[in-house]
C-alpha cells in the first residue's frame, strides 16, 4: 500500500498530487460502500498564494483589536503628557455690594496666579512621561506576545493540515485495498470476512479523517481570531516545518540580551522611575507654595450728612474712590507636610524594585526552560527522522508483502498499518514540539525575528 512519501512526512510540504481524487473504479466503489470523497487539502494551505507565518503577525499587528486599543490608549497618554507640561490657569474673583436703603456701593476684581513652587509642575511632568513610557512597554509586550501566540497557533493548524494530507493519502490508498478486495471475493479468491474487515478499516479512517478535518477547521477559526480576521474570511496557510534545527547563540548571551531587551522587564523598570517620580511629587506636594494676587476696587461712598462745597453750597457728603490691591497667598506646609503619602510613595518605589527582580529571575528561567525545551525535542525528531520511520514503513512493506503471500492475515496488516499511522502523526507531532520550543525562545529572549513589521 502506498502511503504519504518521505519529503511530505518529513519536511512537512504539500504533496504535489491532489489527495483524495482515486479512479472511476475507485468512485464506483466509494458509492457501493458509502464513502465520500474527501474535500482536498488544498482548501486550507496553498504554498504559493498562501497567508506564511510572518504574514500572519504582520495581520495580526495591524489588525488586533486589543493592539488597536492599546495603541488609543498612547495616544490618550501624550495628550496626558502635553496636558502635565500646561501652567495652571490664573483666577478672577469679581464681586460687586450695595447698601440696603442707602447710595454706597462697590466693586471689586481680584486676579490671582498660583506659582507652582517646589517642583509640583516638573514632578507633575515626569509622571505623565513615565506613564507614557510604561503604555509603550506595555504595547511592545503585547505585540512580543501576541506575535508568539499567532506562530504557535499557525503551527499548530499546520501540523494538523500535515495530518490531514496524510489521512486522506491513506484513505486513497485504502480505498483502491478495499476495491481489490472486493475483486478478490467475488472472483471467490477471498473469504468475504476480509473484505468486512477492510470495510471497518476504511470507515475508521474516514471517521480520523473528519475529526483531523474538524480540528483543521477550529484552529483556522481561532487563528482568524486571533490575527484579528472575520471568520467568513477565506485563509490558506503557506509554509513547512523545514530548517527546524539551527545554531542556536549560547544561552549566556540570549539570557543577557532578554533581560536588557525584554519589554516586560522594560516596563517593570519604568515603573520603578514612576514610583520615584511621585515620591517627588508627593514631596513637592508637602512644600511651600504660593500665588501673586492683584487687584482694583472702585467704592462709592456717601454719608448721611450735608456739607458746603467750594461755591458755598450745601451738598450730600459722598464721593467714589479707586483702590489697587497687590499681595501673595501662601501655602503653608505646617500642619500637614504630606508625609504619609511620601512614606507611602517609598513603600511602592520599593516593591517595583522587588517586582522587577523577580520578573528578571522568571525571564531567566523561561530561557533556560526554552532552550532546554527545544533541544530535547530536536533530539526527539531527528530520531524519528533518521530512526523510526524507514523502519516502519520497510516493516509496514513487509507485512504487506507476506499478506499477499498468505503468510500473514489482514489483520497483522491493519495492526502494523494503525502503528504506522500512529508513528507519522507522532513524527508530525515531534516537529510541531521542535518548531513551538523554537518559537519561544524567540518569545522569551524577545527576538527581532519574532517580530516582522
Amino acid at each position: 500500500m502506498r502511503v504519504l512519501s518521505k519529503k511530505i512526512s518529513w519536511v512537512g510540504c504539500v504533496i504535489l498530487v491532489t489527495l483524495g481524487q482515486a479512479s472511476n473504479g475507485t468512485r464506483a466503489q466509494a458509492q457501493t460502500t458509502g464513502a465520500v470523497t474527501p474535500a482536498p487539502v488544498i482548501r486550507y494551505i496553498d504554498q504559493t498564494a498562501g497567508m506564511s507565518a510572518d504574514e500572519a503577525v504582520t495581520y495580526a499587528l495591524s489588525h488586533n483589536g486589543d493592539l488597536l486599543a492599546t495603541r488609543k490608549e498612547i495616544e490618550a497618554a501624550q495628550a496626558l503628557v502635553k496636558q502635565a507640561g500646561s501652567r495652571p490657569n490664573p483666577k478672577l474673583d469679581i464681586e460687586g455690594s450695595r447698601q440696603i436703603n442707602g447710595k454706597d456701593n462697590s466693586v471689586m476684581a481680584t486676579a490671582t496666579l498660583p506659582l507652582e513652587l517646589g517642583g509640583r509642575r516638573a514632578a507633575r511632568i515626569a509622571i505623565a512621561q513615565s506613564e507614557l513610557e510604561l503604555r509603550e512597554h506595555e504595547l511592545a509586550n503585547r505585540e512580543r506576545l501576541l506575535a508568539a501566540d499567532v506562530r504557535l497557533k499557525f503551527g499548530e493548524t499546520l501540523g494538523q493540515v500535515f495530518k490531514l494530507a496524510f489521512t486522506e493519502d491513506l484513505l486513497a490508498n485504502n480505498q483502491r485495498g478495499y476495491n481489490l478486495i472486493a475483486a478478490r471475493v467475488n472472483e471467490g479468491a477471498t473469504a468475504p470476512l476480509e473484505q468486512n474487515m477492510a470495510l471497518v478499516e476504511f470507515n475508521r479512517l474516514r471517521s480520523m479523517r473528519e475529526n483531523v478535518e474538524g480540528k483543521v477547521e477550529v484552529l483556522l477559526l481561532e487563528l482568524r481570531n486571533l490575527i484579528g480576521m472575520p471568520p467568513e474570511q477565506p485563509l490558506r496557510l503557506r509554509g513547512d516545518f523545514s530548517n527546524l534545527i539551527d545554531q542556536l547563540a549560547p544561552i549566556a548571551i540570549e539570557t543577557e540580551r532578554a533581560v536588557r531587551e525584554r519589554p516586560d522587564l522594560q516596563a517593570a523598570r519604568t515603573m520603578e522611575s514612576l514610583d520615584a517620580a511621585r515620591i517627588e511629587q508627593a514631596r513637592a506636594a508637602g512644600r511651600l507654595d504660593a500665588g501673586v494676587m492683584a487687584g482694583y476696587e472702585r467704592m462709592n461712598s456717601s454719608f448721611p450728612v450735608f456739607g458746603i462745597n467750594d461755591n458755598g453750597q450745601l451738598q450730600p457728603v459722598q464721593d467714589v474712590f479707586h483702590f489697587l490691591k497687590f499681595g501673595v497667598s501662601l501655602d503653608l506646609p505646617v500642619r500637614n507636610r504630606n508625609l504619609g503619602a511620601i512614606e507611602a510613595a517609598i513603600v511602592e518605589t520599593e516593591a517595583a524594585r522587588r517586582r522587577r527582580e523577580f520578573a528578571e529571575l522568571t525571564a531567566r528561567r523561561e530561557v533556560a526552560v526554552a532552550y532546554a525545551k527545544y533541544e530535547r525535542a530536536a533530539r526527539a525528531m531527528e530520531i524519528f527522522r533518521n530512526g523510526v520511520l524507514d523502519q516502519a514503513k520497510a516493516n509496514l512493506d513487509v507485512i504487506r508483502q507476506t499478506y499477499e503471500l498468505g503468510s500473514n492475515t489482514l489483520l497483522d496488516y491493519i495492526a502494523e498499518q494503525r502503528r504506522f499511522i500512529e508513528l507519522e502523526t507522532d513524527f508530525i507531532d515531534a516537529q510541531l514540539a521542535t518548531y513551538s520550543a523554537r518559537v519561544e525562545i524567540e518569545r522569551a529572549t524577545a527576538s527581532p525575528e519574532l517580530i516582522k513589521k
